[in-house]
């Protein structure tokens, strides 16, 4: 017999990447829901592993922001890998994704990350 031992439609069946972006995608709504004019042209992305050739720094970014230019939205990347790296559970990970987002959310927007959510806890930077 061969097959996942759980469906489709239970949360188990699906990877470590999809869940990562089920928690994205609920932070980005939870800030969605005050910031939704100033982020209506935003674009959010995750990717796996940030590019790090050149780098010449000892730690690992978790996300990044890219401004709009040229006709381009503003762009917020989460960098999965180091994300789930640093996050030992499933809510630490919830706390962790929120940080991150706020952050870059808080360098589009040109404020202080306590401003963008109240519950940014800043733990991780």
């Amino acid at each position: 017999m061969r097959g996942s031992l759980a469906s489709a439609d239970v949360p188990m069946a699906r990877t470590t990447a999809e869940r990562f972006d089920d928690v994205a995608a609920a932070a980005v709504a939870r800030l969605d829901k005050r910031w939704a004019g100033e982020l209506a042209s935003v674009q959010f992305l995750v990717e796996d592993v940030p590019d790090l050739s050149g780098w010449d720094r000892d730690w690992v970014p978790l996300g990044r922001t890219d401004p709009a230019e040229a006709g381009l939205p503003a762009r917020v990347v989460l960098y999965r890998r180091p994300i789930q790296t640093r996050a030992p559970g499933e809510l630490a990970l919830r706390r962790l994704v929120l940080d991150v987002l706020v952050e870059q959310v808080a360098e589009v927007l040109g404020l202080d990350p306590k401003d963008v959510d109240g519950g940014y806890s800043g733990e991780e930077e």
